[in-house]
């Protein structure tokens, strides 16, 4: 059992947010949980769930009282956008004590949150991780529906990480020693979408066919969901000139927790309800 001080936890209802809060509350840790819609937040029995946002610094009156330790998101989801809050939110951690924060960054620029943490007497540990293994849930109706699986590009390689892992390294960050450091974050292998495909069929224990999308088709689709030109032009410089940091599998994972950065397989395996039909031919083959 640790202290009984307060370790905030934000963007806790999120894919990685969840495990962080998960992870400090089974290790006996104070967890105060910030999400804007608490009666929707199933998080356990203990953790101090409260009503806020980042992005509404009105919404923080008193969220950091009692906190020594946090871990923030850079990225507002309602605007789409990095926080523009960035020296409130600092301003009000250090005035209620706040020792140390993990960042969990959205981009490979620095946010202004970041740039307001570097600016302080915090310490800090930035958490870039490359794509999260969830995003392979965006699958999952189409592979229920008929075991297809449309995508474009399927030959980019992507170093995907579980995003437990990910929680696992924040949590290092909130309670152990070491401030100070930038880690960047993958899973155990470079995979491209055609591997994974591969990989969800033989979890499932069933054919998965890859259709593979044109250029034109993976544009059109993503005009067609409201994204900007700007961000369109992102993502297809993503998709055909990716960085090297996607797909270069680093051990930080392990460096960082002692144990193995877990395998696409194994998130397969944890989510393969979600890629089920409800008849009795979708049944998962061997695990």
């Amino acid at each position: 059992m640790t202290d009984h001080k307060t370790i905030l936890v934000t963007g806790a209802t999120g894919t990685v947010g969840g495990h962080v809060v998960g992870r400090l509350s089974a290790a006996g840790h104070r967890v105060r949980a910030l999400t804007r819609e608490p009666s929707r937040a199933a998080l356990p029995a203990g953790v101090d769930v409260v009503r806020g946002d980042l992005a509404d610094v009105d919404s923080l009156d008193g969220v950091f009282d009692g906190v020594t330790a946090a871990h923030l998101i850079t990225f507002d989801s309602a605007a789409f956008g990095p926080l523009t809050t960035a020296e409130e939110i600092v301003a009000l951690a250090e005035e209620a004590g706040v020792r140390r924060v993990t960042v969990l960054k959205g981009d490979l620029e620095p946010s202004p949150l970041e740039v307001a943490i570097e600016a302080s007497g915090l310490e800090r540990v930035f958490l870039a991780p490359v794509e999260f293994m969830a995003n392979t849930l965006e699958w999952a109706e189409s592979i229920k529906a008929g075991g297809v699986v449309r995508e474009g590009f399927p030959d980019v390689p992507s170093a995907l990480v579980h995003e437990a892992d990910i929680a696992a390294v924040a949590v290092v960050g909130l309670t152990g020693a070491d401030h100070g450091l930038d880690h960047w974050i993958t899973g155990p292998e470079a995979l491209t979408p055609r591997e994974r495909v591969r990989i969800i069929a033989d979890v499932l224990g069933r054919e998965v066919e890859l259709v593979e999308l044109s250029r034109d088709e993976v544009v059109a689709g993503w005009r067609g969901s409201g994204f900007a030109e700007e961000e369109v032009e992102f993502f297809l410089r993503m998709r055909t000139d990716p960085p090297e940091a996607g797909y270069r599998v680093l051990p930080t994972v392990e460096e960082v927790t002692g144990v193995p950065a877990r395998t696409f397989a194994s998130w397969v395996r944890e989510h393969a309800p979600a890629f089920w039909a409800a008849s009795p031919e979708w049944t998962p083959g061997p695990t």
